[in-house]
């Protein structure tokens, strides 16, 4: 399963990020994740708990927010919403286009206990 080891390497950014505000613990982690970014929500809902375990977000919450598939045109410049497996321009129909959101997985942010 590759969210655990996403969970793994998430962790070990709270962890960091838990060092360098001396917290004793981490309360919610709040991520965004579109739909192209290659990670599966639910999968990673369901490992959360085990990669969290004996480390400092024990016991956290972990809250995944969507973030929207957006693609520009290159033929008219147009940006507009699309889904995961039809790219199209919602201006002008067209095919040519480039993702600007929806592939990224971010850390929004971090709840952390003092």
């Amino acid at each position: 399963m590759h969210e655990l080891s996403v969970c793994q390497a998430l962790l070990r950014q709270v962890e960091t990020i838990a060092q360098e505000h001396e917290a004793c613990g981490v309360d919610k982690i709040v991520l965004r994740i579109g739909p192209l970014a290659g990670v599966e929500p639910k999968l990673l809902q369901d490992a959360f708990p085990i990669a969290r375990a004996g480390t400092v977000a024990d016991g956290a919450e972990l809250v995944i927010e969507s973030l929207p598939l957006r693609v520009r045109c290159d033929s008219c410049g147009a940006e507009s919403d699309a889904a995961p497996n039809r790219l199209l321009c919602g201006a002008c129909g067209d095919w040519h286009t480039r993702v600007i959101s929806g592939d990224e997985m971010l850390l929004a942010s971090v709840e952390l206990l003092t």
